[in-house]
């Protein structure tokens, strides 16, 4: 994969102007899929605002103002995804990456730089020596027992990403919808239908009106409150 692509076939996702210039930096293999993150550099200057180029991203990238998830990252084209969190501890400034209603990622203000995290269990693998590794939607790996279900979610200390909280897959629970034409729409789980066939499970939402979306476009956020900070600033 090159260093960078042409600005018109970049995702959707993307919140850019595609004709400013031909080319722009392009993600590198990471914890999200290409056409659900967005490279660092990228967010610094045309979602930030912050660096008013690619030279200027670089520097402050190799400094190690910039982190994500706790981590400090140098790398201007790691890709930054959906519930990531990026702060700047020197600005004392966080965000987090969520998705607006037409499916791109945007950036929400947080009040707090050393914010938690929210993670989603995507699958369960048994590993060497017996352990349960809890496989999450950011690629990252945690060791964790039989309390825990696939789809569930999880509060993540940060760095460390030490579990603050546990949150089930259950009807009742407030879930975030990150896929289909409900796309960053919030409500409660009314009904979950399991599908005997190929076919991915049905599950009905009742928010604001009711509608039925499929469970890999459903990712918990609470129970009866959310978990995580939804209603910050957006960053235009």
């Amino acid at each position: 994969m090159g260093k960078h692509q042409k600005r018109i076939s970049v995702p959707n996702s993307w919140q850019i102007s595609k004709k400013s210039n031909k080319w722009i930096t392009s993600t590198r293999p990471g914890p999200h899929n290409k056409q659900q993150s967005i490279p660092l550099a990228v967010v610094l200057r045309d979602m930030l605002g912050v660096v008013d180029n690619r030279a200027e991203a670089k520097r402050v990238l190799s400094e190690g103002k910039v982190l994500v998830d706790g981590i400090v990252r140098k790398d201007l084209r790691f890709p930054v995804g959906l519930l990531d969190v990026i702060s700047i501890p020197l600005e004392n400034i966080a965000y987090r990456v969520l998705l607006d209603q037409k499916g791109r990622l945007v950036l929400h203000t947080l009040d707090d730089v050393n914010a938690n995290k929210l993670c989603r269990i995507d699958n369960k693998t048994t590993i060497k020596g017996g352990s349960l590794q809890l496989n999450l939607h950011d690629g990252t790996n945690i060791i964790g027992s039989n309390d825990y279900k696939a789809k569930d979610s999880l509060i993540l200390s940060l760095p460390g990403k030490d579990v603050v909280k546990h949150i089930k897959y259950e009807v009742g629970n407030l879930a975030l919808i990150i896929g289909g034409k409900h796309t960053g729409e919030i409500g409660t789980i009314k009904e979950i239908n399991k599908v005997r066939s190929s076919k991915q499970n049905k599950v009905s939402i009742s928010g604001a009106y009711e509608f039925d979306t499929v469970e890999d476009y459903v990712v918990v956020i609470g129970e009866s409150e959310p978990e995580i900070k939804l209603g910050g600033e957006v960053v235009e």
